[in-house]
């Protein structure tokens, strides 16, 4: 139930003989962002002799790429398979070549073009997109030292805590361990811990699930 997406744009490039290539990326939830994003970088670089793109979007299961002008199959489909072997999807990936005088072969294009996509995938963050639900729980102070000695066992992301009267959680639970924590919760605390489940949504795990 979990993918793979990037938190905000990134970019980087390298140089082979004598050609620059330089790879973007950024996030997109729509077929429509894609080509928005497509077309910014067309208008940053309109001196370059190509820029190719792919993108992969979980909305209608939209993917899509381009060659822009390179022998067919040398670089489009190069970046698209950077993507999808990475797991990545929500992203567009353009990469612009000025060229260099120099040809590359269909070979190095394929690698070239790769090795960009690959680049700026390395620069971005990678989000773990998890399904889960964000609970709201509220304790006694008694309670709280209980409690949140568990949650590292469930991968459990507190977003925030709340020090007043009682101590108030905003916890984010993988769905698939919120039966289990529920159950460890109900049993440590006797049932005497208030917890409102605010419903299931996609949130990055990165930072706990390694």
């Amino acid at each position: 139930m979990n993918y793979f997406t990037v938190s905000a744009p990134a970019t980087d490039s390298f140089i082979e003989k004598k050609s620059e290539f330089i790879g973007y990326i950024s996030p997109v939830s729509s077929n429509e962002e894609a080509v928005e994003f497509i077309d910014k970088i067309r208008s940053m670089h309109r001196k370059a002799r190509h820029n190719v793109y792919a993108y992969i979007v979980r909305k209608d299961n939209i993917s899509r790429y381009s060659d822009d002008g390179e022998p067919q199959g040398t670089a489009g489909m190069p970046v698209f398979d950077v993507l999808r072997k990475r797991g990545l999807t929500d992203v567009c990936v353009v990469v612009t070549r000025y060229f260099g005088g120099i040809l590359l072969g269909g070979g190095g294009l394929v690698r070239a073009y790769s090795h960009a996509a690959s680049l700026a995938c390395d620069a971005a963050h990678i989000m773990d997109m998890r399904l889960c639900h964000r609970v709201s729980l509220q304790t006694d102070y008694g309670m709280y030292g209980k409690i949140s000695y568990i949650l590292p066992q469930f991968d459990i992301i507190t977003v925030s805590s709340d020090f007043a009267e009682d101590v108030s959680l905003e916890l984010l639970v993988l769905s698939e361990n919120l039966p289990r924590f529920m159950e460890e919760l109900t049993e440590l605390t006797n049932g005497s811990v208030n917890v409102i489940d605010c419903g299931e949504l996609y949130e990055d795990f990165s930072s706990v699930i390694k």
